[in-house]
């Protein structure tokens, strides 16, 4: 297998999903991983245990998700970049240190196979129900950016994106994949290195005694340091100042929650991703991220096939939410359609931005299997109707 010379790999491969995680990690610069195994995301993991030798990466088992989770955040203060693997019932463990992650503004990735739950559920196969977990699952108010990919190759693509909007707005960013496509084999090309697009981390130039670690620059995101650069921080979970130093005071609360929420969702133009087929025009949109943005095709196809105007808006950066984007499509079409692999989730959020000017039709799916394209064909009809 050729590589660069960083050990990247290079060519059109046969991966699947996990696998070109992996090698999207590995790409993105990520030299520091701690994990504990489970299903499916192990693959990943394995992986880069077997790869990080070649490319100058760590990997550290350890006893647990929490643990995992925190140890990325200590690698980070020390310079790595670095993220984690788990699915559900571990993603459900970190999530205390999520918060901290993003309070502490700690710039990481947290890579989340999806499976069936609650509890330990379907251990082998697919779901998409962590996806409210994402975005609300600590407590407290802060944002997150949460990535689905649909594919191996974005897996690779992707997971490269993760890592450089960590880093642009120092925030922990979900990469939400799920079983189909984490053990989904398929042609995965990897680009040489020089084709790869990184967003280098902001460590300060001020010297010690002037660098705050928490002092915003005028897109309300700090510049960084690390331990060993003579530079006297403070990192802390509690409320604090730009110093770093804790500050109980409502004050304090209302200055740091507002740019923790404000730095994302003031710039979600420029964080968002999605694509769009044939929405112009159209009577009725089916809206879709991860697998199922694949397995609804067929039915959007079948539906165009009998003189339906149906269009595709599938999400690739579900956290921040388009809001301004569907509130004005809900005010030119009939019907939004809304198939994922929960009860529904997702849809709660279309169905707040339609704000009642459409239809908004929910076509959950328990988890299991994949929805069978009849299934959202069946919805699509409906909402014609």
């Amino acid at each position: 297998m050729p590589a660069s010379d960083n050990g990247t790999l290079v060519g059109a491969h046969y991966l699947d999903g996990d696998h070109a995680a992996a090698e999207g990690a590995i790409a993105a610069g990520c030299n520091f991983v701690a994990g504990y195994p489970i299903t499916p995301s192990t693959e990943v993991v394995e992986r880069l245990a077997w790869r990080f030798p070649c490319t100058g990466g760590k990997f550290i088992q350890m006893e647990d998700e929490i643990a995992s989770s925190i140890a990325i955040q200590g690698a980070v203060w020390g310079g790595a970049k670095a993220m984690t693997v788990t699915s559900g019932p571990g993603m459900s463990l970190m999530m205390e240190h999520i918060g901290l992650a993003a309070i502490a503004e700690v710039p990481c990735v947290f890579v989340n196979v999806q499976r069936g739950g609650p509890s330990t559920g379907l251990p082998t196969l697919p779901a998409q129900a962590d996806m409210m977990q994402a975005r609300w699952g600590s407590h407290g108010d802060y944002e997150i950016i949460a990535i689905t990919p649909n594919s191996p190759q974005e897996c690779f693509d992707l997971i490269i994106q993760a890592f450089n909007l960590s880093e642009r707005f120092r925030v922990p960013v979900m990469f939400m994949m799920d079983e189909s496509i984490g053990h989904m084999t398929e042609k995965v090309v990897i680009p040489p290195k020089h084709k790869v697009k990184i967003f280098p981390r902001r460590f300060t130039k001020l010297p010690p005694g002037e660098y705050l670690p928490y002092k915003p620059a005028e897109d309300m995101v700090p510049e960084m340091t690390k331990a060993g650069d003579g530079h006297k921080i403070h990192i802390s979970g509690l409320t604090h100042d730009e110093k770093g130093y804790p500050v109980m005071t409502a004050d304090c609360q209302h200055t740091l929650i507002t740019r923790l929420v404000n730095k994302i969702r003031d710039n979600t133009d420029e964080i968002s991703i999605y694509h769009e087929d044939e929405i112009e025009g159209a009577d009725i949109v089916v809206v879709s991220y991860g697998i199922t943005s694949r397995i609804c095709l067929r039915a959007v196809r079948e539906a165009r096939a009998k003189g339906l105007k149906v269009g595709h808006l599938r999400l690739v950066v579900v956290w921040p939410f388009i809001e301004q984007y569907v509130r004005k499509l809900a005010g030119k079409v009939k019907a939004l359609v809304v198939p994922e692999i929960n009860m529904g989730q997702v849809v709660l959020e279309v169905e707040r931005c339609a704000a009642g000017q459409c239809k908004v039709i929910s076509v959950p799916h328990a988890g299991g299997t994949v929805h069978t394209p009849n299934t959202i064909y069946d919805a699509i009809m409906e909402a014609g109707r």
